[in-house]
């Protein structure tokens, strides 16, 4: 007799046990989920969403589009090589005659202020006369303001009347677009965001340095010292954690001024003259100054976090093979504490290419950062798709820095605590 195949394994209910397995598997994911939605949902609402909106505005364009409607379709398939005829003049009096009842021409005077200089007098200008004006419009319009009646104010109302466009990113490194679609520099007065690019990139590379200067020998001897001094220097490293910003960039502005306390010490122990004292705040020196000292615990603490891993044993038994102190020191410990340096130095230059407080209250015009100036044009002259595009181009130099990083080092082997 043959025998019969086994039944299928079965759970107490009766469901066969892989069905079984594939739902329990299937709750577990769905639990996990609703587990981490919270965080998911933080990181949509106060990261993507914001990254989003500010790479949305750096290439939005509706002003133009939008405000002169009648104008841009009017102007479909102009050359360029004269004025436009009749019918693009009447077409901007209606556009202007709308604008100017909603009174939402703002946006776009000052859009096409951005471009040329001057665009938005002549807009205002216009529209404030444009109700009584009768046909012909051409000449009336040349009359009102003479830059309807060149050719190149036509072009920039033509380039502009598409929904996107790259003059933000232009402008943001000291370039613009000439009538013919070019792409030149700026005039020399004018050209000031790469030069604070430029800045705000080699500062905050000198200020990572310096934390690393000072933080290295801090870390280590956190590391080595007792466990009850150690907790002791600990606390002092994190004091500055428990102290506003605010409060310890204005405390720097006291100590480094003409008059502040460390000038009056060099001057009391005769180290310059009392007409002599060191200008110190409200430059590069004051800005970098300040952020080492603020950013310097984002350099400790990683590499606090790696040095305490190192068995003590490795340099006792590099010494007992006739190492000199210092061979040992950067042939066993140094290598070993690179994870700590690389964690630190990514941190703190992030950081630094991203500060705005300090820069502000005590840099000065020569040490201000980018940052502040995409403060400027977000709160001063309300140009948002510049400061959009400034601050994207920094996301883009952040990006490109971890790319290369993670090539050259490694992510995998970051440490922060």
């Amino acid at each position: 007799m043959s025998e019969s195949p086994s039944a299928p394994l079965t759970t107490a209910d009766g469901v066969p046990l892989k069905v079984s397995l594939r739902r329990a598997v299937r709750r577990s994911k769905l639990k996990a989920f609703l587990l981490v939605s919270p965080l998911l949902l933080f990181l949509v609402v106060a990261f993507i969403m914001p990254i989003g909106e500010m790479l949305w505005r750096s290439v939005d364009n509706p002003e133009v589009s939008t405000h002169l409607s009648r104008t841009v379709e009017a102007l479909e398939g102009w050359e360029g090589d004269s004025l436009p005829g009749e019918p693009a003049f009447a077409a901007l009096v209606e556009d202007l005659r709308e604008g100017q009842q909603a009174r939402n021409l703002g946006l776009l005077s000052s859009r096409l202020n951005y471009e040329k200089s001057g665009m938005r007098s002549t807009i205002n200008r216009t529209a404030r006369r444009v109700s009584a004006l009768e046909p012909p419009f051409r000449d009336t319009l040349i009359e009102i303001n003479d830059t309807w009646g060149e050719i190149d104010t036509w072009k920039l109302i033509q380039r502009e009347s598409s929904p996107f466009t790259m003059s933000y990113y232009l402008a943001a490194i000291d370039r613009q677009l000439t009538v013919d679609g070019d792409i030149v520099k700026v005039p020399d007065h004018l050209e000031i965001h790469a030069a604070l690019f430029w800045r705000t990139f080699w500062m905050s590379a000198v200020i990572t340095g310096l934390t690393l200067l000072l933080g290295y020998p801090i870390a280590f001897l956190l590391s080595n010292l007792p466990l009850r001094h150690s907790n002791l220097l600990m606390i002092l490293v994190l004091l500055p954690f428990w102290t506003s910003l605010l409060v310890r960039t204005t405390t720097w502005i006291a100590i480094l001024q003409s008059q502040g306390v460390l000038n009056d010490v060099m001057v009391a122990v005769g180290v310059i003259a009392d007409e002599a004292r060191w200008q110190m705040i409200h430059n590069k020196t004051g800005t970098i100054v300040a952020m080492t000292h603020i950013l310097l615990p984002f350099m400790i603490l990683p590499l606090y976090s790696v040095m305490k891993t190192i068995p003590p044993s490795y340099m006792r038994a590099a010494r007992s093979l006739g190492g000199r102190p210092f061979l040992c020191f950067r042939r066993v410990y140094f290598p070993l504490t690179i994870p700590g340096i690389a964690a630190g130095g990514i941190l703190v230059f992030i950081l630094s290419i991203g500060y705005y407080i300090t820069p502000a209250l005590v840099g000065g015009q020569s040490g201000r950062f980018i940052t502040n100036y995409i403060a400027y044009h977000m709160q001063t002259s309300l140009n948002w798709g510049l400061a959009a595009a400034i601050a994207s181009i920094l996301l883009f130099v952040v990006i490109i820095f971890y790319l290369v990083f993670n090539r050259l080092i490694g992510v995998d082997k970051v440490k922060l605590g």
